[in-house]
């Protein structure tokens, strides 16, 4: 009877030697179903990539060969980031720049590195802080008092963040819209004087995330505030819409004159817009800017186009992406909202 279950457990293949084989094929199998899942979620992950990198973060270049030499530029926020490499690249192309900063210390530094890459000799600070209407004025009339001509009006600066200005405006409504609104009115007859001046303001696609409530600008003198950050993106979006609408109307208002204007995507770029974000943000965004993100040089790539691009005059009041045209989402053309925005912040920038 022992013998016989011997044999049959043989005959089985249930005994001690066969149980080991199995295991090890059911090991064996297990590893390469895990090889194909990495390889798997790896093709994903790669394939990401190139979509992200093919869209949101694609890179592109200024074709633009147009003669610059003599033409005056001002750059607001130059001495840093996109506005410091579109400062830059003009400098290159014989344009005198006027870096419109804050931080005059920053501003000499940029100039001594543009110096440097380019042999001009031609640029300089000018003192001005978006978030002070006392400040852009001053700006303006120191301006107009100094320098006999402007060709190019380049409104860079913008930030993320929570805080008021100096006149008590939300700091991203003030700085990113209002303060740009009221430096381009009083620059605007000095525009004029140009056989062919320009205006880019620098938007970007989160506009499409913005929203404008005319009531509340009204009553609390911003479009979004709390302590939150993504209270204070919400607020930089509906800045961002206010840009492209106030180029809109920009253009419907410079219609028969040699002044063309247009808004610009720059692309998401690495840059100190979020200096201000929290610390556990940036812990999260910093590996994604290193891998992603585009650098200020490329960045700057459609604000030079629209700069120097020649042929895109009938374009004017349009808004740009990767150097090309596109077209935006009806509240960012919308004629009575933009007229309306235009209205409500000449009497909130004292024009009125």
């Amino acid at each position: 009877m022992r013998r016989w279950r011997k044999t049959r457990t043989g005959l089985s293949g249930s005994g001690p030697g066969a149980l080991h084989k199995t295991a090890r094929r059911r090991r064996l199998l297990q590893r390469i179903t895990n090889m194909i899942h990495l390889l798997i979620a790896g093709a994903l992950v790669a394939a990401l990539y190139v979509v992200l990198v093919e869209t949101l973060f694609k890179k592109s270049k200024c074709k633009g060969t147009a003669d610059m030499t003599g033409k005056t530029a001002i750059i607001t926020g130059g001495n840093t980031g996109i506005g410091k490499a579109t400062a830059l690249d003009l400098a290159g192309r014989g344009v005198r720049v006027i870096l419109a900063c804050r931080n005059q210390k920053k501003a000499e530094s940029a100039i001594n590195d543009i110096k440097k890459a380019t042999g001009s000799n031609d640029i300089l600070f000018m003192e001005l802080d978006l978030g002070s209407f006392k400040s852009v004025r001053a700006f303006a009339e120191n301006f107009l008092k100094s320098e006999s001509k402007l060709d190019l009006l380049i409104n860079n600066a913008g930030l993320v963040a929570d805080g008021r200005t100096e006149d008590g405006f939300g700091i991203e409504f003030g700085v990113n819209h209002l303060g740009h609104f009221l430096l381009t009115c009083l620059l605007l007859d000095r525009l004029k004087e140009s056989p062919a001046a320009r205006v880019v303001t620098l938007s970007s696609m989160a506009y499409r995330w913005g929203k404008i409530d005319f009531d509340s600008l009204v009553t609390t003198k911003d479009l979004g505030s709390g302590r939150y950050s993504w209270q204070f993106f919400q607020a930089y979006c509906n800045s961002k819409l206010c840009n492209v609408l106030f180029t809109h109307e920009l253009a419907k208002r410079l219609k028969g004159t040699n002044v063309t204007c247009y808004s610009v995507h720059p692309g998401v770029v690495k840059t100190e817009l979020s200096r201000n974000v929290s610390l556990w943000q940036k812990v999260f965004i910093e590996p994604v800017a290193r891998l992603l993100f585009l650098d200020p040089k490329t960045g700057a790539q459609t604000t030079l186009h629209c700069a120097v691009q020649e042929g895109i005059e009938h374009l004017s009041g349009r808004y740009f992406s990767c150097c090309t045209v596109e077209e935006v989402c009806a509240k960012a053309k919308d004629d009575a909202v933009a007229k309306k925005l235009w209205e409500v912040s000449e009497r909130l920038s004292g024009l009125l």
